[in-house]
């Protein structure tokens, strides 16, 4: 798998691309991610046979570009803004053009905020077959008000968070816990192909395994989705033809 460094609307991406992929994974990413990219690219190779390739783009202002609604700041003074559907609108208007070529199939991931977005651009659009969701900030404000009142358009979602996240001495992400419950929650009452686990440590551990682990199961997931698909079609036919 070849790794590639590119620019593109005055963003920087980095594409990891194995010329007989049939799934594009998609990543919003800051210099930490960048850090272990390598690692988590590997991971997923270790988890999964599909055969796959990888875009994570660089994110400028992580308050602003991932957040689909502004909020006051929760550490810091930095408040959160609204740029997720900008972030979104380049996703699909730009980077997909771009590097999607032939491959018919896009998961979109993302850890922390990053993981939020990804969540909410699920919601939006129907692009993405599924959304990998790690350690993802559903503390943030409203979100769960959101959540109660929409569907995603993704047919299947991943979910994970870290056992001591919600024992952060800051009380707003302490909600986490609870927050991302409600969220398994209501995606299997929405009948949505979706899965939760939990991973040891606090929100800064082993960030590239655990985004790893989700691509991997949707990748998984997805092909077994396909291949019970065909199978009832095939015996539909045969059943047909007698």
């Amino acid at each position: 798998m070849s790794r590639k460094e590119c620019t593109l609307s005055d963003r920087t991406y980095f594409l990891y691309r194995d010329e007989t992929a049939t799934y594009l994974l998609i990543q919003p990413i800051d210099e930490h991610d960048l850090e272990v990219l390598d690692q988590e690219v590997e991971a997923i190779k270790e988890l999964s046979d599909e055969p796959f390739s990888l875009v994570a783009f660089m994110i400028k202002d992580w308050n602003q570009e991932l957040t689909p609604w502004g909020a006051p700041p929760v550490f810091g003074k930095t408040p959160f803004g609204d740029g997720a559907e900008k972030t979104l609108e380049f996703v699909t208007s730009h980077l997909l053009p771009e590097v999607q070529d032939i491959i018919p199939y896009i998961i979109l991931g993302g850890y922390s905020l990053a993981g939020l977005f990804a969540l909410w651009a699920g919601y939006q659009t129907s692009k993405f077959e599924g959304i990998a969701a790690a350690s993802p900030s559903v503390w943030y404000p409203q979100w769960i008000d959101f959540a109660s009142e929409n569907k995603p358009l993704a047919k299947s979602v991943y979910l994970s968070l870290g056992d001591k996240e919600e024992k952060a001495k800051n009380p707003m992400m302490a909600q986490v816990g609870n927050a991302i419950r409600k969220q398994h929650e209501l995606l299997m009452e929405q009948e949505v192909n979706t899965i939760f686990e939990w991973n040891a440590g606090n929100h800064f551990v082993d960030s590239d395994k655990r985004m790893a682990k989700g691509f991997a199961w949707l990748l998984n997931t997805h092909k077994k989705t396909l291949l019970n698909s065909l199978s009832t079609a095939f015996h539909s036919q045969t059943i047909g033809g007698r």
